[in-house]
């Protein structure tokens, strides 16, 4: 005989409802309200409408009006943002507080906009496909996730907790770039193309810097789990570095230097010279090469860095 169909849904809330108390970790009930990330997606799309006027939101633009609508703008941010890292200070020690925060926050926008213009340009620069810079604007991925690092990085530095994750973890959903809103990037980087591309939060990435889909700049071994927390993993790119697909650069002891051309494909010919400096404690090594490198993983335990090269 088939139970009522109430009696079966009656035990399937009890049983749900005991899994929670069996696993507090990934609940959160009778603790107050969380940040909502559908309302941080709103402020990032509001933000893009600030740094970028004309090309998101409102069109038609006026110079006339556009003092009226920036200010319209601001508020709406403010108040979203304030909002939203309240809701982390509830669960969170807090440093400072949500205007103060918000305040700071809002006034690195002149400077966020005039470091996104070097990026736009790095990327018409370095893109014969691009036909414009309103192209990449509207539809690089690339671009539009490293806008979206570049305001989360902002945030970072400010200590909010867990929102700079969120925007960054939502531009990687759309794009498929991951890139850690505590890695360090500097002025005219390019993202080309993009999927795959990883960018760990230790990173250090200089100017003029170029990296194509595939990319990992990651840690080691992370077996330590948060006993690594706070300690560089990932790797060092100086300026002018160029990183080919399906490169993977890993370790916080890794740098490579300035105007190298990393490969991931050994078949690759190019006449280069470039550097590569890998830190073994107390030992440095130094290594030069005319070939391409093919790839770059050096475990601690090797000594001295192994290069795997093609010859032309």
């Amino acid at each position: 005989m088939r139970q009522k169909p109430e009696n079966g849904l009656a035990k399937l809330v009890e049983a749900i409802s005991t899994s929670y108390t069996a696993e507090p970790k990934i609940k959160h009930i009778d603790a107050g309200e969380l940040p909502n990330r559908d309302a941080i997606i709103a402020v990032i799309h509001l933000l893009r409408e600030l740094l970028f006027p004309g090309y998101f939101g409102k069109q038609n633009l006026s110079s006339k009006t556009l003092s009226f609508h920036v200010g319209e703008l601001l508020v709406s941010i403010h108040d979203g943002l304030v909002a939203q890292i309240d809701n982390v200070f509830k669960h969170q020690k807090a440093h400072s507080t949500p205007e103060i925060i918000v305040q700071d926050f809002l006034k690195t926008i002149p400077k966020l906009r005039a470091v996104l213009a070097k990026d736009v340009q790095a990327a018409f620069d370095g893109d014969p496909a691009a036909a414009s810079t309103d192209e990449i604007i509207f539809s690089y991925p690339g671009f539009f996730t490293i806008s979206v690092y570049r305001l989360a990085h902002e945030l970072h530095i400010l200590e909010v907790p867990l929102i700079p994750r969120i925007m960054t973890e939502y531009a990687h959903s759309l794009t498929g770039i991951d890139i850690h809103p505590g890695a360090i990037i500097g002025e005219y980087f390019f993202i080309d193309h993009g999927t795959g591309v990883v960018i760990g939060e230790t990173t250090v990435i200089g100017r003029h810097v170029k990296i194509y889909q595939g990319v990992t700049l990651g840690a080691l071994s992370t077996r330590g789990g948060q006993k690594l927390r706070g300690v560089r993993r990932h790797p060092t790119l100086e300026d002018d570095v160029t990183v080919y697909s399906g490169a993977s650069i890993l370790g916080g002891e890794t740098v490579i230097g300035k105007g190298a051309i990393i490969s991931s494909n050994p078949r690759q010919s190019a006449r280069t010279l470039f550097y590569i400096i890998r830190k073994f404690s107390r030992l440095k090594v130094r290594a030069e090469a005319g070939p391409f490198l093919s790839w770059m993983f050096v475990p601690h335990s090797i000594k001295p860095l192994r290069l795997a090269q093609t010859r032309l």
